[in-house]
């Protein structure tokens, strides 16, 4: 069994860092869901693609954060 390790600096701010983003991306998606046609079609395709699309915006965050102190 491996010791148990604290986590990096890193990834302590990258855990911060996406839940504020994810706060953010919830409130946008909202707002932008408000104006959209009343229609199902646009709801499914708008709302299916932002069920996706969030986790782009991370992945530099989460390579910054695995590399912890090494040097890349």
């Amino acid at each position: 069994m491996q010791p148990v390790t604290k986590p990096s600096g890193r990834r302590v701010v990258a855990a911060i860092l996406t839940l504020a983003f994810l706060a953010f991306y919830v409130w946008a998606v909202i707002a932008v869901g408000e104006h959209l046609p009343d229609h199902w079609l646009a709801q499914l395709a708008f709302y299916g693609l932002a069920g996706i699309v969030w986790g782009v915006p991370l992945l530099p965050l989460f390579s910054w954060a695995e590399r912890g102190g090494r040097k890349d």
